[in-house]
């Protein structure tokens, strides 16, 4: 017999889940499975062809979509996944149209991790973590050169990016 008992957060599904909304929702599916491994789950098109809804695993993760109408502002995702070997897959991002906007370096908590912005602007963040550092230790790393410049270049380089400094 099946359980009437409603859950809260369906079976699958995480308590945050990220939108994507783009002017190529289709464009931004297919990078995202060959960048990402992701898996598309289903897409509702509209009557025009455009991607009404759709969902994509990456990992754990259900990330949503939709396009954007012609009116809308440009809306780019800001987006941080944790995976197994981020040397490897911000390669394949990059090989499969992304631009690197923060090259990979390690943070004084632990994680290995840059940035690319995929073709439709969107920025991901891709994470690994290479190291289990207490909170502790993690403050006394941030006077260290190297994790001090790791942190100046991810501020200044996604300043780049986005058009705010020369």
């Amino acid at each position: 017999m099946a359980s009437t008992e409603v859950q809260p957060v369906p079976d699958g599904c995480t308590s945050v889940a990220p939108w994507i909304v783009t002017r190529d929702s289709a464009k931004a599916i297919d990078f995202i499975v060959e960048a990402f491994g992701g898996e598309e789950l289903f897409r509702v098109p509209n009557e025009d062809g455009s991607v009404g809804h759709a969902e994509v695993r990456i990992g754990d993760s259900v990330v949503l979509l939709f396009d954007a109408k012609d009116t809308w502002p440009d809306t780019p995702a800001l987006l941080r996944l944790y995976i197994e070997d981020v040397d490897t897959v911000f390669a394949k991002a990059l090989k499969a149209g992304a631009v690197a906007v923060t090259e990979l370096s390690t943070a004084a908590w632990g994680d290995r991790g840059g940035r690319v912005r995929d073709p439709l602007g969107n920025i991901w963040w891709l994470m690994e973590r290479v190291e289990n550092v207490s909170d502790e230790e993690a403050q006394a790393r941030w006077n260290q050169p190297q994790y001090a410049a790791s942190m100046r270049d991810a501020q200044q380089s996604l300043d780049r990016v986005l058009g705010r400094v020369p």
